[in-house]
This record gives C-alpha cells, structure tokens and sequence, in this order.
C-alpha cells in the first residue's frame, strides 16, 4: 500500500509543514519534553512522526548519539534507525491502547518504564489512541508520565484529546496535527508519484486532494486506487471518484436492494473511497430532495429517516473500529426500518 510504502522516514519528509517545523525547534532545543501528545485526525501522520522522532533521539549519527555531529536526522543506515524502521527495536514500544487500556496493562507499561535503554539512548513509548485508555488507569500512570526516568519519553497520540483527563493533559507537550493543508497533501502526491515513476495532470492531482478530506492516508489510497485501475486520465478520475457514484448508491437504495448496497460500499471503500467525504454528500444530496430542490425516489419520511440514520453514523466514525461500519450499520438499519414509516 502506498500509504505504508512511503511512510515519512526521515524529518525531511513529514508532511505536514506545521508539524515537521515543530519537531525541528524540539529536537533542535535538546530540551526533549519526557511527555508528548501528537494530537489529530486519522491519517495526519501522528505515528510516522513519533517514529521519526524516536529514531532522531536514537539514531547514531545524530547529536544525540555524539555531540560532535550537527545533524538531528536521522540516517536510516545505522543498526538502531534499521531495528525501528522494522518495528524490532527493544528501546521503542509502541501500545495501542485500544487494546491496552485497563489498569493491569498499565501497570506491565510502568514496569517497562523502569529498564535503561539497550542499544539507543532513549526508551520512547509511543501510545496510540490514548484517549481509550481507563480513568483508573490513567490515574495509576499519572505519577510515571509527570515524573519519568531520564532516559524515557512518552509520545502520546489521538484522534480525541477533549476525552483525556485534564490531569494527564497539563502533564504533556501538545503538538496539534490539524487539517492537512493541501499543498502539504500536494507534496506527498508529488513525492509518491515520482518514486512510482507515475504521471498524473496537476487536475486529477488537485481532484485527489480535493477528495482526500485533508488527510495523508486517504490521498495515498485514492492515488493507489487509480493506479491500480488506470484511471488517470482526468476525466476517468473525475468518473470514479465523481458525484455518480453517491448518486449510484441512493438509486440502489431506493430499489430495495440492501445486498448490492452493502457490496457498493466494500468495493468504495477498499478502493480509497473517503467514507467521511460519502456521507457528507449524501446529507448534502438528502437535504436538497427534503427541501424540494432535488427529485429522488424516496418518500419524504423515508429522506428524513435516512438523513437521520446518516447524521448518526457520521457522528460515530471516530470511534469506528472498521470506517466504513458505520454507514453500512446505518443502511441496514434504514432498510429494516422505512417500511414502518
């Protein structure tokens, strides 16, 4: 997959301009916070960041390692850089902490905290959806995260900073990773393409981003996508990733056919389709048909059931372990639910 093949792997490479100017001033500071919160949306580069972070602190032609180097990047050659980009180094561990989150697993982190460094010069924790971690757990790390070894860091990052305590949160250095900004999706486009050896016009280029919802992971599949299928060619792009194809699942689902609009959906979403960018246009089109602007085959209590089925799922995609569930979940639920209406 694109997005995995051409992770940033360098300071050089992140992406996102704000983010990647910020971690130059932290690391160029030598005043390492032990605790960081990356927080963001999906696929704005939280995790390929803290990597990148953890192996300038590693790495062993930085400042880091020896004080007579000038350079805080990371050389992606040296036996500490390799073990991380191979996710096998025993001095970064990564925890999701969906699955990690009570007070038991906890409690093994906080022992882990307690080993020195075996190769690098810092153990970097780097905890992935923090925000689903336990209040009884949090308040069992809260004496580890304020006051940890010298040689550990803690990276934080979620998707929903709003739900982590506000005990924890005054503890950790925030670095926001916002909205993508275009041009930084640009960027990845332009640096993807090159190294694909892939020509695409600078219209189907900003079609890619307009489609990509300011986010890294999604550009990177809807590219893949139209590689894959050869469809590059502005107007085949246009085509597939065009208003048709939400137009194309409201005629499905007002012929009936839950089956065919549940396979609509899979083959959208394996194809780098944006879940997020479907339902807002969808609401976008349900509300125009419910306002009388727009003619569609649906009765108006069934627009109105399904506007509200959709505003649901929308609300639930940031917790959705699977992203497009919610919207198949809220099509099923229309079809068993409208013939009551």
């Amino acid at each position: 997959m694109f997005y995995l093949k051409y992770r940033p792997q360098k300071i050089a490479d992140i992406d996102n301009q704000p983010v990647r100017e910020t971690i130059k001033k932290i690391l160029r500071s030598k005043q390492i916070p032990h605790a960081l919160l990356f927080a963001g949306p999906k696929g704005t580069g939280k995790t390929s960041t803290a990597r990148i972070v953890a192996k300038s602190l590693n790495c062993q032609k930085t400042i880091f390692s020896d004080p007579s180097q000038k350079t805080i990047e990371p050389c992606n050659q040296c036996s500490s850089c390799l073990m991380i980009n191979s996710s096998s180094s025993v001095d970064v561990i990564e925890i999701d902490a969906a699955s990690n989150r009570k007070i038991d697993e906890i409690r093994k982190l906080i022992k882990e905290v307690s080993f020195s460094p075996m190769i690098g010069n810092y153990r970097v924790f780097i905890i992935d959806e923090a925000h689903m971690i336990t209040k009884d757990a949090f308040n069992v790390f809260l004496k580890t995260l304020e006051e940890p070894p010298e040689s550990v860091i803690f990276i934080l990052a979620t998707t929903n900073p709003e739900k982590l305590p506000p005990t924890i949160l005054s503890r950790l250095y925030k670095i926001k990773f916002g909205n993508v900004a275009d041009e930084d999706i640009g960027r990845m486009i332009d640096r993807i393409t090159s190294q694909e050896k892939i020509t695409i016009s600078a219209k189907v280029k900003n079609l890619i981003i307009s489609q990509a919802d300011h986010s890294f992971r999604d550009a990177a599949k809807i590219l893949e996508s139209l590689s894959i299928q050869n469809l590059l060619k502005f107007e085949q792009a246009k085509k597939y990733l065009g208003s048709t194809n939400k137009l194309k699942l409201l005629a499905i689902i007002t012929n009936d056919n839950l089956n065919q609009a549940l396979d609509w959906i899979d083959e959208f979403s394996t194809n780098g389709g944006n879940i997020k960018k479907l339902i807002e246009d969808l609401l976008q089109i349900l509300r125009k048909a419910l306002l009388g602007q727009k003619k569609l085959q649906l009765s108006q209590s069934e627009t109105f059931l399904l506007i509200k089925l959709l505003s649901n799922a929308y609300r639930q995609l940031f917790y959705a372990p699977i992203e497009s569930l919610p919207l198949e979940l809220a099509i099923t639920e229309f079809y068993n639910k409208k013939d009551r209406h």
